[in-house]
C-alpha cells in the first residue's frame, strides 16, 4: 500500500529516493557527470504531492540528460539541517535544487505549473550542453554532402534515438533517405514527424526537397524547353517548365532566374505559380545559400517596386 504523498513510479536510475547516506554519491558525485535535481519534500506537504509527479514527468522526458533525487526532509532531518546551514533555503517546502559539477546551479520553491517545471528542467539540462549532438548533426550533414547518404541516415537516426524531437536530425533523416533513393520512405517519415516539430524550418526544408524531387521526375529535356523559350519568350509555361528542369539537373541558380522572369512578366500567372515555386526552392536550400539570398533580394525588389 502506498503511503501518503508517495507515487507509483517505475524503478529508474533517473529518479530515486535519496538519504543522508547516499547524498554524496547520488547528488554531489553524480552531478559531475549529469545535472541532478533534488526535490526536498514531506508526506504532509500538499504542494509537494502536486509538484513531485510533474518533476518526474519532465525529468523522464529529458531521457537521461538530468537525474532526480527525492529527499524526505522528515526522514532525513539531519541532512536537511546540514544543507540549510550551508545556505540552502529549506525552511519551507517544496524546495527544488539543481546541482551540477557538485555545486548548486539553480533552484525554486513552491508548486509551479507544468510548463514552468518543464522550463526549469530544460534550463538544468542545458547546463551540460547538448552532449555532442550538434557535432553529430554537423558530421551527418557532411556525410550527406559527400554523398554518403546511408551513413548520414544512420547517424541522424542515432541522434533521434537520443532526442526524438530534434528537428535538425529529423529533417536530416528525411533528406538522407531522399538522397539514397528512398523517396517513399522519406515521405512517410515526413508524414510521421512529431507534432512538436512538424512546422520547424528543418522539416519544411525536407518537405520542399521532396516536392522538388517529385517534380524532377516529370521534368522535360532542358534543351527542348530552352529552345521553346527562345522561340517564344512570352511562353510562360515553357519557361516555368524550363525552371523545373534546370533545378532537377542541379542548376538552382538558373531555375531561380527563369522563375523570376516569369514573375516579372506576369506575377499572377497560373495563380502565382512562379512565386510559389521560388519559395519552395528557397525552403529547400540553406538560408545562407547565395542563390537564396540573391533570389529573395531580386524578388523583393520586384514586389515592392
Amino acid at each position: 500500500m502506498l503511503g501518503l504523498g508517495e507515487t507509483t513510479r517505475p524503478p529508474s536510475d533517473l529518479i530515486r529516493d535519496g538519504s543522508e547516506a547516499t547524498f554524496m554519491a547520488d547528488v554531489i558525485e553524480a552531478s559531475k557527470e549529469v545535472p541532478v535535481i533534488v526535490d526536498f519534500w514531506a508526506t504532509w506537504c500538499g504542494p509537494c504531492r502536486t509538484l513531485g509527479p510533474m518533476l518526474e514527468k519532465a525529468v523522464t522526458e529529458a531521457r537521461g540528460k538530468v537525474r532526480m533525487v527525492k529527499i524526505d526532509v522528515d526522514r532525513d532531518q539531519r541532512l536537511a539541517q546540514m544543507l540549510a546551514q550551508q545556505g540552502l533555503p529549506l525552511q519551507s517546502i517544496p524546495t527544488v535544487v539543481a546541482f551540477y559539477q557538485g555545486q548548486v546551479a539553480d533552484l525554486f520553491q513552491g508548486a509551479l505549473p507544468q510548463s514552468e517545471v518543464k522550463a526549469f528542467v530544460d534550463r538544468v539540462v542545458a547546463l551540460a550542453g547538448d552532449g555532442g549532438l550538434a557535432d553529430a548533426i554537423a558530421a551527418a550533414e557532411e556525410m550527406l554532402e559527400e554523398g554518403a547518404a546511408v551513413d548520414a541516415a544512420q547517424t541522424f537516426a542515432a541522434i533521434l534515438g537520443e532526442e526524438p524531437n530534434n528537428a535538425a536530425a529529423y529533417g536530416g533523416l528525411v533528406r538522407a533517405n531522399l538522397a539514397a533513393g528512398e523517396a517513399d520512405k522519406a515521405a512517410a517519415l515526413l508524414d510521421a514527424a512529431p507534432a512538436e516539430i512538424a512546422s520547424a524550418p528543418e522539416i519544411e526544408a525536407a518537405r520542399a526537397q521532396i516536392e522538388l524531387a517529385r517534380q524532377a521526375a516529370d521534368a522535360g529535356p532542358v534543351g527542348e524547353l530552352r529552345a521553346a523559350v527562345e522561340a517564344d519568350p512570352g511562353d510562360l509555361q515553357a519557361r516555368f517548365d524550363l525552371a523545373r528542369a534546370l533545378y532537377a539537373g542541379g542548376d538552382a541558380e538558373g531555375a531561380v532566374a527563369e522563375l523570376l522572369e516569369v514573375f516579372r512578366r506576369d506575377r499572377e500567372w497560373n495563380d502565382g505559380a512562379a512565386k510559389t515555386q521560388l519559395f519552395t526552392i528557397f525552403d529547400a536550400l540553406k538560408p545562407t545559400d547565395p542563390v537564396v539570398l540573391n533570389g529573395r533580394r531580386k524578388l523583393s525588389s520586384m514586389i515592392f517596386a
